[in-house]
């Protein structure tokens, strides 16, 4: 039975530390470009996540993130950026609602398409995304990582 949980947008006060420790324990050491030790790139994440929108899922309106999504939207195109949940939360279905969250968003600003990148190695996250309806269309062997789109119609 899955646990009740909402989705909101970031607040940068109380939930970026939360966010910064995921990317660091479960986003970072799956990629083969960062590593959770380079202090610049930990320095710059805070940045990162305000040019973007960050949705987190969490228990309450103000309790600690459980997980989140970072994305972009580039004219017509929805450009996720980052997804994680924490571990002793995972088979909730929370990964699946935020990427529902965020193609909802998408196409509330026009995008038709949505796009990300996923890691060589990451096989949950690329099964996650492939059952999403998301294809992959190329790979880049020099980050290892795979690019996978998918058109975003409108929600009946």
């Amino acid at each position: 039975m899955n646990a009740i949980a909402l989705i909101r947008k970031r607040r940068s006060r109380t939930d970026d530390s939360e966010i910064i420790r995921l990317i660091r324990t479960e986003l970072m050491p799956l990629s083969y470009t960062a590593n959770p030790n380079d202090t610049k790139t930990i320095r710059e994440l805070p940045n990162r996540l305000r040019q973007g929108v960050t949705f987190v899922i969490s228990r309450t309106k103000t309790s600690m993130p459980l997980g989140f999504l970072h994305l972009y939207i580039i004219g017509d195109v929805l450009q996720y950026d980052m997804l994680a949940v924490h571990p002793q939360h995972r088979g909730k279905q929370w990964g699946k609602m935020l990427m529902a969250h965020g193609e909802a968003y998408g196409r509330s600003k026009s995008c038709t398409l949505a796009r990300l990148f996923v890691d060589d190695g990451n096989d949950k996250a690329k099964r996650l995304y492939e059952k999403l309806g998301y294809q992959t269309i190329r790979y880049y062997p020099d980050v290892r990582c795979y690019e996978m789109l998918k058109a975003l119609t409108a929600a009946f």
